[in-house]
């Protein structure tokens, strides 16, 4: 029988501390989190491997390290609002879940946000919102963000997510070309926003009106 909490601890020790990541609450809250709770029966003997994992619908779950250095990247002290863009597994929501004190998270498709709800309530999460819609247009009635994290790439920042941020908030969010992007981090200082470069990944597009189209 598999020993997923082994795994677990491996996937912190080799894949994330070893690769530079430094944030002790991140690892912490990764060694906790049962990754293999996240994906179908059939890949739950893959979930600690350094590789990202179908969901169905064309969707993915993160390789372990790219969801580490995102959440490194948006700096959670425990007090935040935080949107995500892209639900998927709900995965990436729950690390978000245990180091912010609010996420609000937005889902395009209607099965993978269900399954993430159900998996989410049954770990005890509560607080965290759910909205099935178009993520590129961010959720205005609950603006501004200290954080927002968006989960596949875009084909440039929208516009719409930096205006959502509060002041000093941070927008991780993946950039470029449909099969190859850069992590960016957006800082909001008065009405200037920063802009960094992370490092290069690959995530599924980010469909929707400010966005991919299908």
């Amino acid at each position: 029988m598999q020993d997923f909490k082994k795994e677990r601890l491996a996937m912190v020790e080799e894949q994330l501390r070893r690769r530079g990541i430094h944030d002790q609450r991140v690892l912490d809250v990764m060694a906790k989190i049962p990754r293999h709770f996240f994906v179908s029966h059939e890949h739950q003997h893959a979930a600690y491997e350094d590789r990202p994992l179908p969901i169905g619908e064309g969707q993915t779950i993160s390789q372990p390290y790219m969801v580490a250095v995102m959440t490194q990247t948006l700096e959670l002290y425990g007090d935040e609002r935080v949107l995500e863009i892209g639900t998927g597994s709900g995965y990436q929501t729950a690390i978000l879940a245990e180091l912010a004190k609010t996420v609000f998270t937005i889902e395009r498709i209607q099965t993978l946000i269900q399954g993430a709800q159900k998996t989410l309530q049954e770990l005890g999460y509560e607080n965290i919102f759910f909205l099935t819609g178009d993520g590129t247009k961010g959720w205005p009635e609950n603006a501004p963000f200290n954080g927002i994290m968006v989960t596949a790439g875009a084909p440039e920042v929208p516009l719409t997510l930096t205006s959502q941020l509060a002041e000093g908030g941070r927008l991780v969010i993946p950039v470029g070309p449909r099969y190859t992007q850069t992590l960016y981090k957006v800082t909001r200082k008065g009405n200037q926003f920063k802009e960094e470069d992370i490092t290069g990944c690959v995530f599924v597009p980010l469909v929707g009106d400010f966005g991919w189209k299908e």
